[in-house]
């Protein structure tokens, strides 16, 4: 792959991942839209670990809590708040790694993949979203997340198996309808990307590990390093603006490019 095409890729990747716009529907539809060839699996597992690293250096101090109370959220017994962290991640992390799992051994993954479906949905979870930040009250903060909480946006994120839902979109949605503030509905959201992306990074890496050379290494790993630093520079901003601004910017994007990919599809 060129240069440019890494910069693309990981870029996209990496300013999308943590913005309610959908990375994995910009990915699909770079190269349909480009005519690039498809970057590969190998480059999928190294942007995904670029912003991995990303929102793990941005919310360290959860981070550390939680990974400080993963061996007691294991065992069932919840005395801390990182305990409860750890547990909660956990607990949103089963539906989506159930679903995906299903989703890929029927084949269904690789059908939903077409300009139609991401359009359709970047139009219509967009509204959604605007729904909910408009709608929802802002009665709960993180620190209140818990077991039944996580249990229901682990529902709300696996929906987003669908491309062009958008992860963050999506889980951001759910956490503002159910009363978190816009600052901390993005905030558990980003934190629910944590084990999401681990899991998503290993499944593709288990296929990618026989067939890897070190050229395809070299290249993952540029793209790792565009990634990261796109992806902490785009959560940094978002973060920043949620603390003046509402979800509404995105709606708009979500709402344009999601009509004009339905005209493409439809008349093309």
């Amino acid at each position: 792959m060129t240069l440019f095409h890494l910069f693309l890729v990981a870029v996209i990747q990496g300013i999308t991942e943590f913005l309610p716009i959908s990375s994995s529907g910009h990915l699909i539809l770079l190269p349909a839209l480009s005519g690039m060839a498809d970057q590969g699996q190998v480059i999928d597992v190294a942007v995904h670990f670029g912003t991995l690293f990303a929102v793990v250096l941005f919310f360290w101090s959860d981070v550390k809590a939680g990974l400080i109370g993963l061996p007691n959220a294991l065992r069932g017994r919840i005395n801390s708040d990182g305990d409860r962290l750890a547990f909660s991640l956990i607990i949103a992390t089963i539906p989506v790694i159930l679903l995906g799992l299903a989703l890929k051994v029927t084949g269904l993954d690789d059908a939903m993949r077409s300009v139609k479906v991401i359009g359709w949905t970047m139009l219509l979870f967009g509204i959604v979203l605007y729904w909910a930040d408009q709608k929802g009250p802002e009665t709960k903060e993180a620190r209140e997340w818990g077991t039944r909480d996580a249990l229901m946006l682990g529902f709300w994120q696996a929906v987003a198996l669908i491309p062009g839902t958008s992860r963050s979109g999506i889980t951001i949605t759910g956490a503002r309808f159910m009363g978190y503030n816009r600052h901390d509905a993005a905030k558990i959201s980003m934190l629910m990307s944590i084990p999401t992306i681990l899991a998503s990074a290993a499944l593709l890496g288990i296929e990618v590990v026989a067939t890897a050379d070190a050229s395809a290494a070299k290249d993952g790993a540029i793209a790792a390093v565009f990634a990261f630093v796109s992806a902490l520079l785009a959560l940094t901003l978002m973060m920043r603006l949620l603390r003046s601004v509402s979800f509404t910017p995105y709606v708009i994007y979500r709402f344009v490019f999601g009509i004009g990919l339905l005209i493409w599809a439809y008349t093309g």
